[in-house]
This record gives structure tokens, C-alpha cells and sequence, in this order.
């Protein structure tokens, strides 16, 4: 007897993507990602499509982590990333996680991690967290990256402009467990 395919939801591949709904209808007209419309109109995806989807944009996500997320760490608080590191690889919607020192090192990793959110510094030495995060948003392969800032220095002068330059939110550090869950979606 065949198994009936696992379809999911429009919002359920959006999140999964890390992208909104009206990203992934958008999509769907043009024929990038395909989906089956039901009786009633509704789009939904069967994770096979979802996965081809993934593959063919260069990720590297393994299927078991379909759902899951991909985090990368860039502070050069090296006691501090491993902090984060430890706290967040239990978590079982979190597939992998690395980290990097320097807004330099970021850029690499972004390249051949493909992290689905950065927990971002802002104060670094040489390339700070402002230049990573817009030339993030500026960039198309990665403009889609969840940015969630993180800084000692928490100003409203320094919130305003990593808001402006597209981070999602930004922690006052140091901050609590439930803060960065919270800010990561996983209170949920």
C-alpha cells in the first residue's frame, strides 16, 4: 500500500523559508516552486516539491531538518558565542549552528553555511554589525537572512539604525534565555 504524500500549508513553507506568504504565492504564479490547489482553491506543497525547492537554491538542509533552522553566530566575544552556541543546540527546531568572530569571518561563513538567522553583533572590530546587516539586506541571495542584533550598547540611536538597515529586533545584552528565544520565534 503507498504511502500518501505529506503535503504542508502556505504558511507552513513561508516559515520554513524564512520568507512571507505573498513570497511564497508570488513564487508559486511564476513557477518556481510548485503547488496542488484543493476543491476549495487552497495551495498546498507536498514536502518533495518543498525539498526540490531547497536543493536546487543551494541549500543544504537534510531532510530531517526540513523545519528546522541553520544559526550563525558573529560576535567576537568568543566566551559569549559559545554561550549562545550551547544554549541554542539543544533546541529542537535549530538543525545547526556556528559561529563566527568577526564581521569578516561572517561574510565566509554566510557563503558556505547558509545560516536561515544571524545573531548579529553590532560593536566589532573592523567590519561592524551595521555594515554586515545592510550589506545583507543588499544583497538578493541573502536578503532573506532573519537578522536579529545583539549589542552591549543598546541606544535608541543604535536600535533605530540596525531596525533601518532591516534586523528584525535588537537584545540589550546581556540578556535573558527566554529573550533570544522569544526573539528566534521559539516561545511559540
Amino acid at each position: 500500500m503507498n504511502k500518501k504524500p505529506e503535503y504542508l500549508m502556505p504558511k507552513q513553507v513561508a516559515e520554513l523559508l524564512m520568507v512571507s506568504s505573498n513570497t511564497i504565492r508570488q513564487w508559486t504564479q511564476q513557477g518556481l516552486i510548485k503547488a496542488e490547489i484543493t476543491a476549495g482553491g487552497h495551495r498546498r506543497f507536498y514536502r518533495e516539491e518543498v525539498e526540490r525547492f531547497i536543493r536546487e537554491r543551494g541549500h543544504t538542509q537534510k531532510p530531517q531538518d526540513i523545519g528546522k533552522i541553520k544559526i550563525l553566530v558573529v560576535d567576537d566575544d568568543k566566551a559569549f558565542s559559545q554561550y549562545l552556541t550551547d544554549l541554542l543546540s539543544n533546541i529542537p527546531r535549530v538543525a545547526s549552528i556556528e559561529s563566527a568572530h568577526s564581521g569578516f569571518d561572517a561574510g565566509g561563513k554566510i557563503n558556505t553555511f547558509k545560516p536561515d538567522v544571524i545573531l548579529l553583533d553590532l560593536i566589532m572590530p573592523d567590519l561592524d554589525g551595521f555594515a554586515v546587516c545592510r550589506q545583507l539586506k543588499e544583497t538578493p541571495d541573502t536578503s532573506s537572512i532573519k537578522v536579529i542584533a545583539m549589542t552591549g550598547e543598546h541606544t535608541d540611536e543604535n536600535v533605530q539604525r540596525i531596525i533601518a538597515y532591516g534586523a528584525e529586533s535588537c537584545l540589550a545584552k546581556p540578556f535573558k534565555r527566554k529573550e533570544i528565544l522569544t526573539a528566534l520565534g521559539f516561545d511559540k
